[in-house]
This record gives structure tokens, C-alpha cells and sequence, in this order.
């Protein structure tokens, strides 16, 4: 059994309001869950101490970095070796323009999420930091037209744990 088995409802409730706002103080967090402020953080701190809040980051306007066109490429590698794998994953964690990877199944392996200047960044991109790597066997290139969060973080979980 897992530490994450243990979540009750006010476990994912933290959570919940932790993504949609990481900046919650933990006074406004106590009262918006209806606890006491210690419990409150003695609860923030064991979720942290086991990994279900991994951190806290701050999203931003892409375009404040400059970054025009963001895109997700679909990349097939030649074979499925552990080595192979390994090398490509931190190879593309290395490039800045990365800003998340997928290892997904399916047609392609990995699914690389890129934010670029323009078009002929994307394309140098793909043909210098991608196409190069011997473990790359095809590329295929999706434009990414919008990009929404959805700020409500489901519940896959069981709950009905209390």
C-alpha cells in the first residue's frame, strides 16, 4: 500500500486548491477547507514529505519570453533499447525550447511540448536538435493553436475515503 492510498477527502481538497492557486497562504487555505491553521499545515507538510505535492511553479504569458509559436512534436525513435531511451530523454531535457516530454505509447514514444520564436526556430529545431540524434527515426510537427489548464483538478481516485 502506498503512502498516496492514505489521502482522505481533505487530503485532495488541499491539493485541489494548491493547483489553482499555489500562493495560497495557509491561513486561507485552513479556511477555505474549514481547519484549524496548524492541522492545515501539518497536513501541507506530510503531502509534501511524501511526494503528492511534488512543488510549487509559477505559469506565466509565453509571449513574455518572446515565445511566438508553441508546438508538440511526435517523435518515433528506431529502436527500444534502455540505452536508447535514456540518451534521447536527456538529450531533449538539455534544449531550452523544451518546456515538458511525454514517454507515450502508441505510434510515437515521446511527445515533446516546445515553445519557439517563430517558424524557422521550430524548423531548426527539429532538424538540428532532433533529427540528428541516431535514436530518431521520424518526426512529425503539431502546431499548438491554445493551450487551457483546466483549473479544476479531477478526482480519478476512490473518494469515498475518509
Amino acid at each position: 500500500m502506498s503512502a498516496f492510498d492514505q489521502l482522505d477527502r481533505t487530503d485532495y481538497e488541499i491539493l485541489r486548491l494548491l493547483r489553482n492557486n499555489a500562493r495560497l497562504s495557509n491561513r486561507e487555505l485552513a479556511e477555505q477547507i474549514g481547519l484549524a491553521p496548524s492541522t492545515t499545515l501539518v497536513r501541507v507538510r506530510r503531502l509534501e514529505r511524501e511526494g503528492a505535492i511534488r512543488g510549487y511553479v509559477a505559469e506565466f504569458a509565453p509571449e513574455a519570453l518572446g515565445v511566438s509559436l508553441q508546438a508538440m512534436i511526435a517523435v518515433k525513435l528506431q529502436h527500444h533499447s534502455l540505452k536508447d531511451l535514456s540518451a534521447f530523454r536527456q538529450h531533449v531535457l538539455s534544449l531550452e525550447e523544451v518546456v515538458q516530454i511525454y514517454h507515450i505509447a502508441g505510434a510515437s514514444d515521446f511527445l515533446i511540448h516546445v515553445w519557439v520564436r517563430d517558424a524557422q526556430h521550430l524548423r531548426d529545431l527539429a532538424m538540428v536538435s532532433l533529427t540528428t540524434r541516431p535514436e530518431v527515426a521520424q518526426l512529425e510537427t503539431h502546431l499548438i493553436f491554445e493551450h487551457t489548464r483546466n483549473a479544476e483538478m479531477p478526482l480519478y481516485v476512490n473518494v469515498d475515503a475518509d
